[in-house]
C-alpha cells in the first residue's frame, strides 16, 4: 500500500496556519484590524436584519430547530443552536450580495467568519476579546487562501466564498475556542473535506449561493468542535496530492506564498471591501460608470449603444449568457447581470434592495437600456487584482461618451467612510423593521463589543 511518507515528517501549511491560529493575541492586533473586524461585526448584523423576513430566510427557519440551543439569530425571535444561528445569520447576511468582498479574491469574509465565531462564542460562553480574535483569524485567512490560485475556483464551477469559507470559520471558531496548534491543524484537515458550494445557481438565478456564506459557518464551527475533542484531519489539506486546491482549483499550479508571507505581522484584512451597492462585486465600478453618463445629462432614449470593455475572468459569471444577462429571470439573477445593473442604475442613481425587485426586473424601459449593453475582453484589465469600470457609450447623433471608473469604491483605493458604513447599517436595519432606537443601541454594542467580558447583551437584538 502507497503512503505519502513525506507528508509525516515535513511541516505543512496547514501545520504553520493551525501554529498561527494558536498564537494570536486580540492585545496585539494593529488598531486598523480591529477596526475592520467591528466593522465587519456591524455590517453582518444590518444585513442579518434586512434579510430576515425574505423567503429564503423563512425556508431557512424552516429546517432548523428553535429553542436548541443558547444562540441569537439577529431580528428573530428566541435562541438556536450554535450550528443554526450560523446558518441562519451567513444566509441572511450574504443573501442579498450586499455583503463585504475582498479585492484579489474575490471572496465574502465577513458573512462566513462573523456568523461562525459569535454563534459559538455564545455556545461557549465567551466574551469579546475571544470574539475578535476569531473574527481576524477568519477573515484573514480567507483573504490569505483567496489569493492562492486567482480565478481557478470559479473556472473549476465552485464558489470562492463557499469552498474557502468553511476553512476560514473553522480558523475563526478554533482561533475563538483557542484550541492548540496540533488540534487547530486537524480542524482545517476536517473543513477540507466540508468545502462545497458549486455555481450553477447562475443558470436559473436560484437560490444556493445564498446559503453558501451560511453553510460554510456552520462547518466550521463543526470541524472545530469535531478537532478539540480529537478527531484529526490530513494536515496536508491545502498542499496534499489529493488535497483542497487539488480538488477545487485543478487548473492552476497553487502558490501558497500569499497564504503564509509576513503571516501576523501584516494583516490584509485591513482592504476588506465594503460595497455601496447590493449586487454582484465586478458590478460595482460599472453601476458607478453608468450613474455618471446618467448626470451627464444623456437620456435613455438617446442611446444607441453601450459597450464595456471587461476583465475575461467576469465575463461567465456577469456578461453570459448576453441574451439571459439582458432579461434576468429572477430578481436575485439581476444581481449578476451587469447590463441589468448598470441600466437600474443609471435611472435611479442607485442600487439598493429597491432595485432588485421582481417589478423592476420587468420595467420596460431599464430592460431596454440593458439590452443595449455588450462587452468586449480587454486583454490589459488588472482583474482580480483590481476592478475596475468603464462603458462606452455611442449616441444616435454619434457623439460618443468613454466613462471609466478605476478602481470599486469601498475598496482599498477609496475605502467608504466610518460614517457611511453606519448610514448604511441603519439603514439596513429599519429596511428590516427595527427603530430607530434598537438600531442606534445596536451601534453603540458594537462599538465596545470586543471589549466585553461577557456577550450576554447580543440577546436584546432578538427582535
Amino acid at each position: 500500500m502507497s503512503t505519502d511518507t513525506a507528508a509525516d515528517t515535513k511541516v505543512s501549511i496547514a501545520d504553520q496556519l493551525g501554529n498561527w491560529i494558536a498564537n494570536i493575541d486580540s492585545a496585539r492586533l494593529p488598531a486598523s484590524t480591529v477596526e475592520a473586524a467591528r466593522m465587519l461585526l456591524l455590517d453582518v448584523t444590518g444585513l442579518c436584519v434586512a434579510g430576515r423576513d425574505e423567503s429564503y430566510i423563512r425556508a431557512i427557519l424552516a429546517a432548523t430547530e428553535p429553542g436548541s440551543g443558547n444562540c441569537t439569530a439577529f431580528g428573530h425571535q428566541g435562541t438556536f443552536n450554535a450550528f443554526d444561528a450560523a446558518l441562519i445569520n451567513g444566509t441572511a447576511a450574504h443573501g442579498e450580495d450586499y455583503d463585504d468582498t475582498f479585492e484579489g479574491g474575490p471572496v465574502h469574509s465577513g458573512a462566513v467568519v462573523v456568523p461562525a465565531v459569535l454563534a459559538a462564542c455564545e455556545r461557549e460562553h465567551l466574551g469579546g476579546d475571544a470574539l475578535l480574535r476569531g473574527i481576524a483569524a477568519g477573515a484573514e485567512l480567507m483573504c490569505r487562501l483567496s489569493l492562492v490560485a486567482p480565478r481557478a475556483i470559479h473556472s473549476a464551477g465552485f464558489h470562492p466564498t463557499a469552498v474557502i469559507g468553511a476553512l476560514a470559520a473553522t480558523a475563526g471558531v478554533s482561533a475563538a475556542l483557542r484550541l492548540d496548534a496540533q488540534a487547530a491543524t486537524s480542524a482545517l484537515g476536517i473543513a477540507g473535506s466540508m468545502a462545497s458550494g458549486i455555481i450553477e445557481y447562475l443558470a436559473e438565478g436560484t437560490s444556493t449561493k445564498r446559503m453558501h456564506a451560511g453553510w460554510a459557518a456552520q462547518s466550521g464551527i463543526r470541524a472545530a468542535l469535531m478537532a478539540r475533542a480529537g478527531f484529526d484531519g490530513p494536515r496536508t489539506v491545502l498542499e496534499g496530492r489529493h488535497g483542497f486546491f487539488k480538488a477545487f482549483a485543478p487548473s492552476r499550479t497553487p502558490d501558497f506564498t500569499p497564504v503564509l508571507d509576513q503571516l501576523g505581522e501584516s494583516w490584509i484584512m485591513d482592504t476588506i471591501a465594503f460595497k455601496p451597492y447590493a449586487c454582484g462585486t465586478m458590478t460595482q465600478p460599472f453601476i458607478d460608470c453608468a450613474i455618471a453618463l446618467a448626470e451627464r445629462g444623456v437620456k435613455a432614449e438617446q442611446i444607441r449603444d453601450i459597450v464595456c470593455e471587461v476583465g475575461e475572468g467576469t465575463v461567465h459569471r456577469l456578461w453570459e449568457e448576453l441574451a439571459v444577462k439582458h432579461r434576468p429571470r429572477t430578481a436575485y439573477a439581476a444581481k449578476f447581470s451587469t447590463p441589468f445593473c448598470m441600466a437600474v442604475g443609471f435611472f435611479d442613481r442607485k442600487a439598493g434592495f429597491e432595485q432588485f425587485t421582481e417589478a423592476r426586473i420587468r420595467d420596460a424601459a431599464v430592460l431596454d437600456l440593458a439590452a443595449k449593453i455588450s462587452y468586449q475582453i480587454d486583454p490589459q484589465n488588472e482583474y482580480p487584482t483590481n476592478f475596475t469600470g468603464h462603458l462606452r457609450a455611442t449616441l444616435l447623433d454619434g457623439t460618443v461618451h468613454e466613462i471609466k471608473q478605476p478602481h470599486m469604491r469601498g475598496g482599498a483605493r477609496e475605502p467608504l467612510s466610518e460614517q457611511a458604513l453606519n448610514t448604511k447599517f441603519v439603514d439596513n436595519a429599519k429596511y428590516g423593521g427595527w427603530d430607530d432606537a434598537l438600531a442606534h443601541a445596536a451601534q453603540g454594542w458594537f462599538s465596545k463589543a470586543f471589549d466585553a467580558s461577557a456577550l450576554d447583551a447580543v440577546t436584546q437584538f432578538r427582535q
